[in-house]
């Protein structure tokens, strides 16, 4: 990523409603650029493995590799998920599918070359604890057997409260993890009943402080707002709710209801929905919210404390955006473990089968489970570092940018430019002759911003979430 200024973060009023319905469009959400949804099938398991092995003979100067690792099983169907999942409660699953795991990792192995520098590790789902502690300490092995892990590095799991208690939490650190992602989503009673995940307040309260006598160095939220019977009120309870609880980080997810695409959202009573005014209300009211409570807002949908490592990389332009979201790793490749996981390597994207009997099917005959993925070009390259400075700092420096690639800025994007122009009408985004500034209420539409430079947005008939 080109490094840039960082444009300054908002406590904005809520955005006038016919801008919001001018601007509140379907978009990406640009964990990466190109979106996942320009994957080919022409890009196989043969092009993943001839990145690793590109990866493996540069690995002397590549920064560390991120692992991320998904779990895709859960006990219970959370109506809203869009997730890659496994409703099951036959728990002999996870055993097998660990079996497959193994497979996978010692392909990768082959190519990338045993005990390749880890900085960073992920497990998300599904429910990574699903598992048993048991289990994951087999996981955790092979990983150590596998990977060189850089000492004090970030290993994270995602966290469904009703699987764990204060004892499994003692487990999660012994096996060497040192951040957790509580998946709260909203603690009001009705929007809990609606969206079929029932979970106390108390008992997400009860974990964080044991969390915290453990001593795990940082601690996750997740919350989504525009769920059904979610109102004003009863959002603005959830959030003294967590202020009181004090994460270290929340992330802040638009519910995006596609029941098209995603079967258990067929079970949400699309009447139940908040409308487009209330959910630019709620975010509005969260970002205020939070932010008098201390947090900084990073961005479109992380919050953190002001010691937190996000929060810093915010303040000194080292904010990334990859596949988890918002972090702070230095730009470099994600090695992705397991069904429908998806990698960066070098220039190149890769996503395993979505499916558990193609992702087997494909292990049992020794093969890579990757089935799709992109080789970006030089104009990928560049329209991706152009996104991610919108996303990540609200700023795009033109000379800097177009030095990086030999081209001149301006006249490459003029297209872009003429296309931004009721954007600087209504306040926004800034266009100088030497940059581009996200606006403090242009950050409520940051996504629209950045579409504007994706040229396959132009194209595509994918549906996406709502910006808003």
């Amino acid at each position: 990523m080109i490094p840039a200024a960082v444009a300054p973060v908002p406590v904005q009023a809520p955005l006038p409603i016919d801008l919001l319905r001018e601007f509140d469009v379907p978009g990406p959400r640009y964990t990466s650029y190109p979106t996942a949804d320009r994957f080919v099938e022409a890009f196989g398991a043969d092009d993943y493995a001839r990145a690793l092995s590109r990866r493996r003979a540069a690995s002397a100067e590549a920064p560390p590799l991120s692992l991320y690792v998904h779990i895709p099983f859960c006990e219970s169907l959370c109506y809203y998920c869009a997730c890659n999942k496994v409703v099951t409660r036959h728990r002999e699953r996870g055993r097998q599918y660990l079996a497959y795991l193994a497979r996978e990792v010692e392909l990768q192995v082959a190519q990338l070359g045993r005990s390749a520098i880890a900085g960073q590790l992920h497990l998300g789902g599904g429910s990574p604890t699903f598992l048993d502690d048991s289990e994951l300490g087999e996981l955790m092995a092979l990983l150590h057997r596998s990977f060189a892990f850089v000492p004090g590095g970030e290993r994270s799991i995602e966290i469904d409260p009703r699987t764990v208690d204060a004892q499994r939490l003692a487990n999660l650190a012994a096996l060497g993890f040192n951040r957790l992602s509580f998946g709260v989503q909203d603690f009001d009673p009705e929007v809990q009943q609606a969206v079929h995940r029932i979970q106390p307040a108390s008992q997400v309260f009860s974990l964080m402080d044991a969390a915290r006598t453990l001593g795990f160095e940082s601690i996750n939220v997740d919350l989504i707002y525009g769920l059904p019977r979610q109102n004003d009120a009863s959002f603005e309870r959830t959030l003294a709710q967590i202020n009181e609880l004090r994460p270290d980080r929340i992330a802040l997810y638009a519910y995006a209801h596609l029941p098209e695409r995603f079967k258990p959202q067929r079970r949400i009573a699309a009447e139940e929905l908040p409308d487009a005014a209330t959910r630019v209300r709620m975010l509005a009211s969260a970002i205020k919210r939070l932010t008098e409570a201390g947090y900084v807002y990073i961005g479109m949908d992380h919050f953190a404390l002001p010691d937190d490592p996000l929060a810093v990389a915010r303040r000194q332009g080292r904010l990334q955006r990859d596949f988890q979201g918002y972090g702070t790793r230095p730009e470099g490749d994600l090695i992705a473990l397991g069904v429908s996981g998806i990698g960066r390597v070098g220039a190149t994207y890769s996503q395993n089968a979505k499916s558990l009997d193609e992702y087997y099917d494909l292990l049992d005959q020794g093969r890579l489970p990757v089935v799709r993925g992109l080789a970006l070009s030089r104009d990928d390259l560049l329209r991706r570092d152009v996104i991610m400075a919108l996303m990540c700092r609200g700023r795009v420096d033109f000379n800097v940018m177009g030095d990086a690639f030999a081209v001149d800025f301006q006249r490459y994007f003029a297209t872009e430019f003429a296309a931004l122009g009721p954007m600087v009408a209504h306040g926004l985004v800034r266009l100088s002759d030497h940059d581009l500034v996200v606006t403090e209420q242009g950050w409520f539409l940051v996504r629209a911003v950045a579409m504007v430079f994706d040229r396959y947005c132009r194209a595509t008939r994918t549906r996406f979430s709502r910006v808003v």
